[in-house]
């Protein structure tokens, strides 16, 4: 090869390539503004945020995928622990045993409730899963970081998996629920069939939860750190270890009336609909003691309040938190509502993700 057709060595113009002082070499660009050419030859951003119908079309066809990565994740979640997956019963089963110890026991909140221990099964069971839902998802994305760099997919798919992992140990945990209240002498009914649609609800309230927080998760990085003492404070205002309705007609002396709306405002808050609903489908005894089962009883309800509480069916007499019958209701709106405010708000930092 000649010296003419020899390339330079790196950092070097080749010979007779010099260039005149001061001139540098650039390439021209077009008279015309960029986002016409891009319009004329059909050229689009690699990283665009797609209608919301186009996402949920994709988030629909990796739904197998979707079940596949959260089957596989909780199988692997226990492959280190010597029990392996007994873990996934005696998790729920270790914190009934706590809060039993210390609620029922110690501190006595088991005032007024007929079958305090499947009263608190199935309270931490059901809260259990919104909680491990919401702390789960809200670092979904920050662990998934390599994941979403190298594949191209709906980033939703991410805390809708994680849903899914809970509520698979959801099942899980139900069947031990059903074991515990048959022991308990809890009967048959057709109310469990009720079940079926507050586990579904309650799903769909916690995939918006979970889509929102894992995008709060992904932003704000101290999300996580401050996440349980969230979590514990929702779980002590829902009524998990006591009786909401059994609380004091004079909370902290406010009165009867601010303590009723007190009341009022726990009750109707998710996470407590969805207990209640669920106690009065697999309890007979919460049921039929419930206050506003029966016509109100001035006599009765004064009777059950003057006894300190101590558990007998008068508080059925009593008159209820709002309106028992509507119950349904407030929990099929908070599902839809919190899904959708939460997809959407999840969806508009689509192309946010593993960015920066």
């Amino acid at each position: 090869m000649t010296d003419d057709g020899r390339l330079s060595a790196p950092g070097h113009l080749p010979a007779g390539a010099d260039m005149p002082g001061g001139a540098v070499a650039t390439t021209d660009l077009p008279d015309r503004p960029l986002a016409e050419l891009a319009a004329e030859y059909d050229l689009r951003p690699s990283a665009a945020l797609p209608p919301v119908l186009t996402y949920l079309r994709q988030l629909w066809r990796r739904r197998h995928f979707i079940m596949a990565f959260a089957t596989a994740r909780n199988i692997a979640m226990y492959t280190q622990a010597r029990l392996g997956q007994v873990w996934q019963v005696l998790t729920p089963l270790l914190n009934v045993a706590v809060y039993f110890l210390i609620f029922g026991v110690l501190l006595n909140t088991s005032r007024g409730v007929p079958d305090f221990l499947s009263f608190l099964v199935v309270g931490v069971f059901v809260f259990n899963f919104t909680q491990r839902a919401f702390i789960s998802t809200s670092r979904v994305i920050i662990d998934s970081l390599p994941m979403i760099r190298a594949l191209q997919f709906p980033r939703a798919s991410l805390p809708l998996a994680y849903v899914m992992i809970e509520l698979q140990q959801m099942a899980v945990s139900m069947a031990v629920l059903v074991v515990i209240i048959l022991i308990r002498g809890e009967p048959v009914t057709w109310y469990w069939l009720l079940a079926i649609p507050v586990l579904l609800l309650q799903t769909i309230f916690n995939i918006g939860v979970g889509l929102f927080g894992a995008r709060l998760g992904a932003q704000v990085n101290d999300f996580s750190q401050l996440l349980p003492f969230v979590m514990r404070t929702w779980m002590y205002a829902s009524g998990v270890m006591f009786s909401i309705a059994g609380l004091s007609n004079n909370i902290a002396g406010l009165g009867y009336s601010a303590s009723h709306k007190i009341k009022l405002i726990l009750q109707l808050n998710p996470a407590a609909l969805y207990i209640t609903l669920m106690r009065n489908a697999m309890l007979s005894s919460q049921r039929l003691s419930a206050p506003g089962s029966k016509p109100f009883n001035a006599v009765k309800c004064a009777q059950w309040a003057t006894k300190l509480r101590q558990f007998n069916y008068d508080s059925a007499y009593c008159h209820p938190i709002g309106n028992p019958d509507n119950y349904w209701y407030y929990a099929v709106g908070w599902a839809l509502f919190v899904l959708v405010v939460g997809f959407l708000y999840f969806w508009r930092a689509e192309v946010k993700y593993g960015r920066g």
